[in-house]
């Protein structure tokens, strides 16, 4: 696992065509030269079907993987500053994350896997080192008992992020599946009530915000 990850979420402009938006979001993004000290660079799509009932959150996930905390950091200080964005993409709703990876469970994936994110903040007057322990500790070991989970990993906010205020999200619960019907298999389980039950105990009431998606791009070991 890396050290540090650089997360960029994307958002395509109102009324831009979905497929033109990630054709363009990949091209760029294989255009690009690696930054100085990027060890991997991962990107998810959202899958089409997830807009049945309306937009979703992001269209996009970028994923820059370092293991120098002051590359990671030269990293977004430039994407902040000067974002490199596809046509189609709204910079206003774009964000990016600086997070520290936690390996929650392993197996393998299959190529065409499904990928499910979670965009995650923790429960109103929790402290922040609470959240993480109970995330790591407590929660994360209950969900990853989820059979048709093959992997699980989540992404905490680094404590950079938090230099300046509040985070967009304190972090991302990001979990793998054969195929979205292994993962609606998945959510008729006890241990899934049990994990979804366990949320009270630090996560906000109601559901969090995902997106369904699948990886399109992977360099491995840069």
């Amino acid at each position: 696992m890396p050290s540090i990850k650089i997360i960029a979420l994307t958002k395509r402009t109102a009324g831009a065509d979905l497929a033109a938006f990630h054709e363009q979001s990949l091209a760029l993004l294989r255009s690009r030269v690696p930054p100085q000290g990027c060890l991997r660079i991962v990107a998810s799509h959202t899958l089409p079907q997830g807009y049945r009932r309306g937009e979703l959150i992001f269209d996009a996930v970028e994923e820059w993987s370092f293991d120098d905390v002051d590359d990671a950091h030269v990293f977004l200080q430039q994407q902040e500053r000067t974002p490199t964005l596809p046509a189609l993409a709204d910079p206003a709703r774009t964000v990016h994350l600086i997070v520290k990876p936690h390996l929650a469970k392993d197996a393998a994936v299959p190529r065409g896997a499904v990928k499910n994110i979670e965009f995650v903040n923790r429960r109103l007057g929790m402290a922040l080192e609470s959240f993480r322990h109970y995330w790591k500790t407590v929660h994360g070991p209950l969900g990853a008992g989820i059979p048709s989970i093959l992997r699980y990993e989540q992404y905490h906010c680094a404590e950079a992020a938090y230099a300046d205020g509040e985070p967009r999200f304190d972090g991302m619960a990001v979990t793998w599946f054969e195929s979205t019907a292994a993962m609606r298999a998945g959510a008729d389980t006890e241990v899934y009530r049990r994990t979804r039950a366990d949320e009270v105990n630090f996560l906000p009431d109601g559901h969090l915000p995902f997106i369904i998606t699948t990886e399109v791009l992977d360099t491995g070991p840069i």
